[in-house]
């Protein structure tokens, strides 16, 4: 056992063990208790008997079986594409010169904050059966593109929402790369792009094989997409949507059995990339920093072209939306000639309702957020135990649960009994919490760590309580990474569908789900105005990060 820990085990009962055990209770009962609901309703029938039935029916009728494996497939193709877009990007961004660099950058970070699903409600108008570019190639070419909808269209969506993790992550690592290794390449007869194949690409594969986890994971987890354009091809996640709140019938039973079948699959996904990391795991500091060149004339010419290709294309959805939010339609929400503001009009009846639970809901969110996530960082950075070492295990949890499981964990596990919640903006709260706090924890566990503990140790030596040399000398330090990380989640609540969509009523309906709502009604214009408005939205709140925040790397 070491130091730390042994001197936790002879501390006196203090603060902070109420902190952590008002923790450990408050992620018993809103997290493992809810999941503990799905287990028990995933097994238990009507009558109150123990049953496997609902694995059987999902593992033996090939309807549903499929939707675990076109689940499977989308987030492996999706992957894969990822990585074969967002390696060589950050390669390229970080190893040469780039015009534009910052732009591109912020591009690349804007076209990773919004919504999956609004992004995929953009292609359907751009490249859709009606679609913009559908209609103008046919109209100028003869040519009729593939169509968007299906495996094909969930998979490009997915991609090019998510290679910005990818990017992101591996520029993180090849910063930290020592230009002395790279040199020591080139003086061994390793030029140009060998040595990106065998000096950077195991350098960074610890990198690479945690963007990776992270984008199948989200992958996986994905509802919206699928839901609006994957048609006939039917994944997990929108199966368990399917079976809860089915419009024709409904069997919360089997979507809570389809919910621990996904749970138990993204936990071996997690934990298997966990081992294979492992493995390629070890610590560098770069003494001397990579420094940028230019390219030769060819060579510069095509990264330019391959940068500005994808980050145009990522980014395109949005600017179509905020576009489109301008065009004029008819009585019926539907796009004709001309241009006005009266689809923001027309939403404002949603968003006048929206936009406060927004802010009210995510604002409360977000409070609980930090005071948590300080509390948690500090306690499992600087008091570890066994009850630390539980919170922070459990904090992990939600990183390999499916929101929409999430959402009717809490469904099951609050629409009856002592505590109702079932319908309250407290649910709501309570989801956006367990779904985005991992973020806020994970950016300030990493600024405590860089803390040195002689700090707080000066402060007690001259007399103040632990408890104010807390409040008054760590909480300030922290601060740069507590906030960064807080509007990180405040983005990601400003998109929250998959759990919410489970939970919200029409009381507590935020701006995302006022987007599905009018997507679902076949009302383009105003659901246009709605998303312009989240767009903006969020990229205030990136614009409040890059501010904020002296590290610029994001991590959704």
């Amino acid at each position: 056992m070491d130091p730390v820990a042994r001197k936790a085990q002879r501390r006196p009962l203090e603060i902070w063990h109420a902190f952590s055990f008002a923790i450990l209770g408050l992620y018993a009962l809103f997290l493992l208790y809810p999941l503990f609901s799905v287990l028990k309703e995933s097994v238990v029938t009507a009558d109150g008997k123990f049953s496997l039935q609902y694995f059987i029916k999902f593992f033996s009728e090939p309807y549903y079986f499929t939707t675990i494996r076109n689940s499977f497939k989308i987030s492996l193709a999706t992957t894969v594409f990822s990585v074969l877009l967002g390696v060589p990007l950050a390669y390229i961004y970080n190893f040469y010169h780039i015009r534009g660099r910052s732009v591109v950058q912020v591009l690349i970070i804007l076209s990773s904050i919004s919504a999956p699903f609004v992004g995929a409600y953009a292609w359907i108008l751009l490249l859709g059966r009606s679609g913009l570019i559908t209609e103008l190639f046919w109209d100028w070419f003869r040519i009729q593109l593939p169509t968007i909808y299906g495996f094909p269209g969930v998979v490009l969506v997915l991609s090019l929402q998510l290679y910005p993790l990818v990017f992101l992550i591996v520029s993180g690592a090849l910063r930290n790369l020592d230009n002395s290794l790279l040199e020591a390449a080139q003086n061994m007869g390793c030029p140009g792009w060998a040595r990106f194949f065998r000096v950077i690409l195991p350098l960074t594969m610890t990198s690479i094989l945690a963007s990776s986890l992270l984008v199948f994971m989200r992958a996986m987890a994905d509802f919206g997409t699928p839901l609006l354009i994957g048609e006939g091809y039917r994944t997990f996640p929108v199966e368990i949507y399917k079976q809860y709140v089915g419009e024709t019938s409904q069997n919360h039973s089997f979507a809570a059995a389809i919910g621990v079948v996904a749970i138990a699959i993204t936990a071996v996904v997690f934990w298997a990339q966990k081992f294979v990391a492992n493995r390629f795991s070890f610590k560098m500091s770069a003494l001397h920093s990579i420094e940028r060149r230019r390219a030769k004339l060819l060579p510069s010419i095509l990264m330019h072209l391959f940068t500005y290709l994808v980050v145009g294309t990522s980014i395109l959805p949005q600017v179509y939306i905020v576009y489109s939010s301008f065009r004029r339609t008819n009585a019926f929400g539907n796009f004709i000639d001309g241009y006005w503001f009266g689809n923001y009009e027309r939403a404002w009846r949603s968003v006048r309702t929206a936009l406060p639970n927004t802010l009210i809901m995510g604002g409360s969110a977000i409070a609980s957020v930090v005071i948590l996530s300080v509390l948690i960082a500090y306690l499992v950075v600087r008091r570890r135990s066994a009850v630390s070492s539980a919170i922070d295990t459990m904090s992990m949890l939600p990183y390999v649960i499916p929101g929409s499981v999430v959402g009717i964990a809490l469904v099951i596990a609050f629409s009856s009994g002592p505590l109702v919640l079932t319908g309250t903006m407290v649910i709501m709260v309570v989801a956006m919490c367990i779904r985005r706090i991992p973020y806020t924890i994970r950016s300030s566990v990493a600024i405590l760590q860089q803390i040195p503990l002689t700090t707080e140790e000066a402060a007690i030596s001259l007399g103040a309580s632990k408890l104010e040399t807390f409040v008054k000398i760590t909480v300030p330090m922290m601060a740069n990474g507590v906030i960064s990380g807080a509007i990180l989640s405040w983005v990601t609540i400003l998109t929250e569908l998959s759990a919410s969509i489970m939970l919200y009523s029409a009381r507590t309906q935020t701006l995302t789900l006022s987007i599905y709502v009018f997507v679902s009604r076949g009302t383009d214009g105003p659901a246009t105005a709605v998303a312009t408005i989240l767009i903006l939205f969020t990229t205030l709140s990136l614009a409040l990060f890059m501010k904020i925040s002296r590290n610029r790397d994001l991590i959704l």
